[in-house]
């Protein structure tokens, strides 16, 4: 199980890259790897901000659809356009090219309630 350590995770399976006042949001390989292949990625094209621990969108998969949950609170400055044609990033680069949304983070100390990677590996066994 892939879990890199310069992010912090959700227990609901989101990750957070941090750099500077910017956060890329997306999926742990984890989760995709329990949604299955994944066939389309539903988030509202006029989403422009995300608040700690509510949902933004959801992901579809072949046997599910499943909730995505903000880490932090911030505003919306992309949605990968790739996700559109190419859900499957998702399960094939869940840490990469299959990113999910770009944020300006509101409030960094929300950071702080985030797991590790050591947590997040000790939570999902």
């Amino acid at each position: 199980m892939n879990i890199p350590k310069e992010l912090k995770y959700t227990k609901d399976h989101e990750w957070i890259k941090v750099e500077g006042k910017v956060g890329f949001i997306g999926i742990t390989d984890y989760a995709q790897g329990e949604l299955g292949d994944v066939v389309f990625v539903d988030i509202p094209s006029d989403l422009s901000e995300i608040v700690a621990g509510e949902s933004f969108g959801t992901i579809e998969a072949v046997k599910t659809v499943s909730d995505m949950y903000a880490p932090v609170t911030g505003k919306v400055i992309e949605i990968n356009p790739k996700l559109v044609d190419e859900p499957q990033l998702l399960n094939s680069e869940p840490y990469g090219e299959g990113w999910i949304i770009k944020i300006e983070i509101a409030n960094p100390a929300e950071l702080n309630s985030l797991l590790d990677a050591a947590a997040y590996g000790a939570q999902i066994g």
